[in-house]
């Protein structure tokens, strides 16, 4: 299956009052048609920051976003436009991104008449209807506003917005996470049920590893804007290598009435600064398993076996059997 969206050592800088932030910094990632790439990492690890930047919503510092093989960092504003049509985002607040004085017709409408996709508005708002049918937004809500609606159909109206133009990619930017856990499931569901419908592929940013699981085929985990481990879903819940992948993973409750007791090992130091960090690791004043090149020495992400990547110095002597 042919890679629809690539990055090359994509970086995002932002000048602050003490120096420059690296909010990303080199990551190089690749999402497969019809896949699911999950991004995980704690808050202010550079995930949004991402997804924003890989949708041209901020330009990148540095580095390539391939779509399709085409390096859209070149591209000029028209082209981007018309590539806007295949690339959209569902954002993590469902009541902050929505216009609230417009109706739920007006809000699914709005990409459709900017686009201008229809010649009529009467077809406009026959499309507006299918697409609430296919999302499960009842028609009796063609005229409400967002106000009017609960966490889980307002969110329905965002992925109603985001599916209007038949795009090929979609950033999820923490889609659930401002939902209850009932309706966390329902939109999960709709998201699955899209994706083997119309073929579409994600990015799906969280900070829930139960739920990254459920939805991805690929998880990539992030630290500090660095990426430390790129592994296939299964495999990195199986045997997770980075220190960093093992406490969140750890950190992930289990529901028991018998109050299961297991061995966690709790995260603990200071938080390395982000704003014009050495190139060491990153992780090492927090990581119990720290050697002396980690405090001297940025490691590389690289490859240990079938595609499971991993950016750690303990890693430094590891041969494939």
């Amino acid at each position: 299956m042919s890679k629809l969206i690539e990055t090359v050592d994509l970086k995002k800088y932002f000048n602050v009052a003490k120096g420059v932030l690296h909010a990303v910094d080199g990551v190089s990632i690749s999402i497969e048609e019809g896949k699911t790439l999950g991004v995980v990492g704690e808050s202010g690890c550079g995930k949004s920051t991402l997804g924003n930047t890989v949708l041209e919503l901020i330009p990148p510092t540095s580095g390539q976003i391939l779509y399709q093989g085409n390096d859209i960092t070149k591209y000029s504003k028209k082209e981007m436009k018309i590539i806007r049509q295949d690339m959209q985002m569902i954002f993590q607040d469902p009541y902050a991104s929505l216009n609230s004085r417009m109706t739920v017709q007006d809000l699914i409408a709005e990409p459709l008449l900017i686009n201008k996709t229809f010649k009529s508005k009467q077809e406009t708002y026959r499309r507006v209807g299918e697409l609430m049918d296919t999302v499960g937004l009842a028609r009796r809500l063609t005229y409400s506003y967002p106000h009017e609606l609960d966490g889980g159909r307002r969110q329905r109206i965002g992925v109603a917005r985001a599916i209007a133009l038949d795009p090929k990619f979609i950033v999820c930017d923490e889609p659930v996470s401002a939902l209850d856990v009932s309706i966390q499931a329902q939109i999960l569901n709709l998201l699955m049920d899209l994706q083997d419908e119309k073929g579409l592929t994600y990015m799906f940013i969280t900070h829930d590893l139960s739920v990254v699981k459920h939805i991805s085929n690929t998880i990539c985990v992030m630290y500090l804007g660095r990426v430390v481990e790129i592994a296939d879903s299964d495999a990195l819940f199986a045997k997770p290598l980075h220190p960093y992948t093992k406490a969140l993973l750890e950190a992930i409750p289990i529901p028991s009435l018998e109050g299961i007791d297991r061995q966690r090992e709790i995260i603990k130091g200071e938080v390395t600064n982000p704003i014009d960090p050495e190139p060491i690791c990153r992780f090492c004043n927090r990581c119990t398993k720290a050697k002396d090149i980690c405090h001297q020495v940025e490691p590389e992400l690289r490859e240990l076996e079938n595609g499971h990547k991993v950016a750690c110095h303990l890693f430094d002597d590891w041969k494939e059997i």
